[in-house]
This record gives structure tokens, C-alpha cells and sequence, in this order.
């Protein structure tokens, strides 16, 4: 049997998603209790059912105890076990419980993602415990939802220092545009914020990311001026886990 973490040491940067598709492919058969059809399995990694079919022959022919086949199910031969994370006990708690965290944000594509990593804490036995045996709870109360959309063009404009243009509602319902840098997104218990230079108010401003209305980038790049950015934009805060004090909101 060809172990998968040797596919992963050999493959090339280009097969690394598939390889990743393929690890969460093996943890999704091995957390079901029943056989699984192949679209089922589809939805859930969001693949053509044709990719699941290629993917189940590829595990097989790595010796990987995969039993079905396509038309019929899936389901994983108990015992197997995929290589075990170089976390200790201790550190394995602290990343559960700060994954738990996460639902507190309101932001759906990262409570998705943490329920995949705590998902391998679980399968790689790091952690004690399931979703239907939990071990360690943490309250989910916090931010209110914000829209998927709005949160990923945030997100993508952080990322690449692109600006943006913005309609936001502020704490008393007015509505005003802005054309923003964005700077850095924060978590808050019961909010997420994003940082920004507001052309607007020619200051760093802070901003919730549940109160946008609608964002749209520009396109435009500050990279050559995000760095300094966001150095100044610290400076000014003296940032802390508070909430923003020390430059304005909205």
C-alpha cells in the first residue's frame, strides 16, 4: 500500500489539490457509519460525481481499504488510519477550542473550514470525542451573520490589497458610500470588523462587515502602500483585543 503522505511528498505543486481532495475524501468515509453514494460524497467536497468516481479508483489502487464502486456506495473497512498530527494533547485542545471559536464569527466559509480541520483532529485521534460525543463545548453565541458574498470580496480585498467601493449603514441607519483600502479584518466576539483607509474621511476607520450593503472592488492595488498602511493604522490604535478606540468609526 502506497501511503498518502508519500503521494503528497512526491506530487507536484499542481496535483496539490487533489491530493488535499483526497485526504478529506478518506475522512469523510471513515466519520460515516454507512456506505455512501458518490453523490453524496460530490456534494460534500462540492466535485463532478465523475471526480469522486476517479478519485474512489485512485484510493483503491493505493491500497487504501475503499470497498464499492461506482452506481452502488462507499464505505471505508474500519481500522484504517491516517498519519497522526506532531500535536501533544495540550496543543490539540487549544486548536479545538479556538476552531470552536469560529462559529462565533458569523462568517460561513470559516466555520466550514474549521468543522473540516477539527474533523481531522477527530480522525487523526488527537482529540477525544465527535460531533454526536463532544468533549470540550464553547458557546456560539456572537457576531451576527454577514452575507457570504460580502464577506468574501472583504476577504479577497484584504488579501490582495485591492480597493474597494462600499455602501455601509452605521449604527444609526444612515447610509453613506465609501471607496476604501482594506487593511485588516478582526474578530470580535460579537462582531467582525474590517480596518480600512476611508478616501471619505481621509482617516483609518473602522467598519462592521454585517452592516455593509453592497461591495464592489475597483480593482485598484495599493500593495505598494499596504505594508506602511497597516503599520500606521497599529501605531494610531496601539492595538489591543479591545474593540477600536483610538481612530473612528464607520
Amino acid at each position: 500500500m502506497v501511503p498518502l503522505t508519500t503521494v503528497w511528498q512526491q506530487s507536484p505543486r499542481t496535483e496539490m489539490s487533489r491530493i488535499d481532495r483526497l485526504f478529506e475524501l478518506v475522512q469523510i468515509l471513515r466519520r460515516s457509519r454507512r456506505a455512501m453514494t458518490g453523490r453524496e460524497i460530490a456534494e460534500a467536497l462540492e466535485v463532478s460525481l465523475r471526480t469522486i468516481y476517479r478519485d474512489c479508483a485512485s484510493l483503491q489502487a493505493m491500497g487504501v481499504p475503499v470497498e464499492g464502486e461506482a452506481g452502488v456506495g462507499y464505505v471505508m473497512r474500519r481500522g484504517y488510519d491516517l498519519p497522526p498530527l506532531a500535536f501533544t494533547k495540550e496543543e490539540a485542545e487549544a486548536v479545538l477550542a479556538g476552531l470552536r471559536m469560529l462559529g462565533r464569527t458569523g462568517d460561513g466559509a470559516l466555520i466550514a473550514a474549521a468543522a473540516r480541520a477539527e474533523s481531522k483532529l477527530v480522525v487523526a485521534r488527537q482529540v477525544a470525542g465527535d460531533a454526536e460525543d463532544p468533549r470540550r463545548l464553547v458557546s456560539q453565541a456572537g457576531a451576527p451573520d454577514a452575507r457570504m458574498d460580502v464577506l468574501r470580496t472583504v476577504r479577497d480585498a484584504v488579501d490582495t490589497e485591492t480597493g474597494i467601493d462600499a455602501r455601509y449603514r452605521d449604527r444609526n441607519g444612515r447610509v453613506t458610500r465609501r471607496r476604501l483600502r482594506p487593511l485588516c479584518l478582526i474578530y470580535y466576539p460579537d462582531a467582525t470588523v474590517l480596518a480600512a483607509w476611508c478616501e471619505l474621511r481621509q482617516s483609518f476607520r473602522h467598519f462592521r462587515v454585517d452592516w455593509f450593503e453592497e461591495i464592489v472592488p475597483t480593482g485598484e492595488s495599493f500593495a505598494d502602500a499596504g505594508k506602511a498602511l497597516r503599520e500606521q493604522w497599529r501605531t494610531l490604535e496601539g492595538w489591543s483585543p479591545d474593540y477600536p478606540g483610538a481612530v473612528g468609526h464607520g
